[in-house]
């Protein structure tokens, strides 16, 4: 995931709490902060709401839409769960291309549960980079959960992720009938359109998700090699 200095707007679905009350900050560098609250794992990512560890469907079902698959590269680390869930589907090797050097360190010095099972397992490569440079070989599933889609971005430049350019260098980094699946946190009519293009057929699958008294859909769209 790329870093800005300047901060964007919160997600109004997930404004970043002002309020700690009884936490441990982990790290807080590079513009991500990754810190436990009251038992649960929260990331935090230019000013915005990432993830945390008490709803992690789409996560997981980012995952579940690549099974099955032996060799898988991911794009962004978050807290884990993804690739925690290819290696429970039988991956063979998940190789996790992360830009923060700091949430690899943490990964690595088993900050969170999740995160230290990862950097412990010999299945898993934590690579330090920015994914835009790191398609090459040949994948069975190539991941992109690196932004919040094209829709509501964190980083401006993490716009061409979802330009056809890139897009069509990750379907060529595919085995046969390997699977290209884009995580956004909302639908987006021209990258299911540019994929449709690149592709010819593109799958949209949604994910419920529920919040406390908030229910709306995260969106997965998968495509073929």
């Amino acid at each position: 995931m790329s870093l800005s200095a300047s901060p964007t707007p919160r997600n109004p679905r997930f404004p970043a709490s002002t309020t700690f009350g009884h936490h441990v900050r982990v790290i807080s560098e590079d513009g991500i902060v990754l810190r436990t609250r009251d038992g649960v794992d929260e990331l935090i990512v230019n000013g915005v709401f990432a993830m945390d560890s008490t709803e992690v469907s789409s996560e997981l079902a980012l995952a579940d839409a690549a099974l099955p698959a032996a060799r898988v590269l991911v794009g962004g680390l978050g807290l884990g769960y993804t690739a925690a869930r290819l290696l429970d589907g039988g991956a063979e090797l998940v190789r996790v291309v992360e830009l923060s050097a700091e949430l690899v360190d943490a990964a690595r010095r088993g900050a969170t549960a999740q995160l230290g099972r990862l950097a412990a397992d010999p299945r898993v490569e934590l690579v330090t980079g920015d994914i835009a440079d790191a398609i090459e070989g040949s994948w069975d599933a190539i991941l992109l959960d690196v932004d919040n889609g094209p829709t509501f971005l964190i980083h401006d430049h993490n716009a061409r992720l979802y330009r056809a350019e890139f897009l069509r260098r990750c379907l060529a980094a595919l085995a046969p009938s390997g699977r290209l699946v884009v995580w956004c946190e909302s639908a987006s009519a021209d990258l299911a359109a540019t994929l449709s293009e690149l592709a010819g057929s593109v799958e949209t699958i949604l994910v419920p998700v529920t919040r406390g008294q908030r229910h709306f859909e995260y969106v997965l769209y998968r495509t073929y090699s």
